[in-house]
């Protein structure tokens, strides 16, 4: 076992010994990128392995170290996680649990707290935790986000997107089942070495890469019968991770739906804007709000890229950050930055106005700022968008599974109802 070592305020480690020695175990919260997210992190020597577990009652383990009242999303990540080490075969004096801390309001910044005092109350406090965050938090001497890892997470959220949103658009559609899957896993599968290089910028590699992608999508056989499209927004957690929302992607495409999701990378772009609009409303160094900005300006340049290659192959793809951002004028501040802020608004206007007014906001138990600026804003939304077909659904501990499907069958039958109404006009 390596040398325990502790920081000045008593927080335990992760040492460059640690790093040789241990496995970091990684939660599943966004099954469409994190697997990339891990690739990078092997590619640059980390013995990284990707949680896979989706089991919802995984919950019960995060709820005996946890308090009941803390937010679902974080009992879930910290069952995971306990659930892996004390049940799944790992040595718990050769394993290390990274996580991502977001800072700002959202209590998401304190699960890194609430994981310590849970793996304590395990007696597992000897198991060191690494903070995956942008703004210097909690700095580790085995752990460090370099120029290449940090563009290697850039490409991996651009694969994830990419895929995302070809899969969804081809998999309701395929003429033979279960093709669009296969193809999703052996390009996976290819893309696990595709991270193994000591190049800091990959922009050809990449391009290259993800227009072979597009293409062999493209030559999937679908039939030409359109669906009700059905849009998931919410929590980041819960939009996104299938043992956050008990697995609502699947349970909608079994109606004969098809699903839009808002790519994650908006969400990264979101938290840059805020910031960048916090320093020029209320002060600060203009030199990092113009950080900021550039970066969004580089991230946008290459997903326009990649937008232009998807549409000269048939797919839809999603809108510009701008365009995104100047949807919720008149709807919300900018200032609304907890629980998702206006994103989440943003992204509810973009699928009314290109073709999904079917709509499940999926909300978590503890997050009130979510609530606020998800259900908050549904009757404006009304108003404005009368054909809207909205339900919010909540995931929390005591929440019926069976209740939260019944409302999801209703919204999908009046989505299925304006369907059938528009197509006989």
């Amino acid at each position: 076992m390596a040398e325990l070592r502790y920081a000045e305020d008593g927080r335990l480690l992760f040492t460059e010994e640690m790093r040789k020695e241990y496995k970091v175990l990684v939660p599943q919260m966004a099954p469409y990128h994190f697997d990339y997210l891990v690739y990078a992190l092997q590619s640059e020597g980390y013995d990284a392995e990707l949680l896979k577990t989706d089991d919802y009652e995984l919950i019960h383990e995060g709820m005996k170290y946890s308090h009941n009242d803390i937010c679902v999303p974080a009992m879930l990540v910290i069952g995971q996680f306990i659930d892996a080490i004390k049940h799944r075969g790992y040595d718990d004096e050769k394993v290390a649990l990274i996580i991502v801390q977001t800072g700002g309001g959202c209590r998401a910044s304190n699960y890194i707290k609430l994981l310590r005092k849970a793996l304590e109350k395990a007696k597992l406090s000897h198991v060191p935790i690494i903070s995956l965050n942008a703004q210097g938090y909690e700095k580790n001497p085995g752990f460090s986000i370099t120029p290449r890892l940090l563009h290697k997470f850039h490409d991996a959220v651009l694969f994830g997107d990419t895929l995302m949103t070809l899969t969804l658009q081809t998999r309701p559609y395929e003429k033979h089942e279960g093709e669009t899957d296969r193809l999703r896993e052996a390009i996976a599968e290819e893309l696990r070495t595709y991270f193994d290089h000591n190049k800091v910028f990959t922009w050809r590699r990449n391009k290259k890469m993800i227009r072979s992608i597009i293409e062999r999508f493209q030559r999937i056989e679908t039939v030409d019968k359109p669906k009700p499209k059905v849009g998931i927004v919410g929590e980041i957690y819960v939009k996104y991770s299938p043992l956050g929302n008990n697995h609502l992607e699947y349970t909608l495409e079994k109606e004969g739906v098809e699903v839009v999701i808002p790519p994650l990378y908006d969400f990264f772009l979101y938290s840059f804007s805020s910031s960048a609009h916090d320093i020029e409303r209320y002060g600060g160094k203009k030199r990092i709000k113009w950080a900021y900005r550039a970066i969004i300006w580089y991230i946008e340049i290459r997903r326009e890229k990649i937008r232009k290659m998807m549409r000269r192959a048939g797919f839809d793809t999603p809108i510009p950050f701008k365009d995104l951002k100047n949807l919720v004028k008149g709807f919300i501040d900018y200032g609304a930055h907890t629980g998702e802020g206006w994103l989440l608004p943003a992204e509810m206007i973009d699928l009314i106005e290109h073709g999904a007014p079917n709509i499940v906001s999926t909300q978590p138990f503890g997050c009130l700022p979510n609530h606020i600026v998800a259900r908050g804003m549904l009757k404006k939304l009304k108003r404005h968008y009368p054909e809207s077909n909205i339900v919010a659904i909540d995931y929390d501990t005591s929440a019926s599974k069976i209740n939260q499907i019944n409302r999801i069958n209703l919204m999908v039958s009046n989505a299925f109802r304006q369907f059938e109404k528009e197509d006989a006009q």
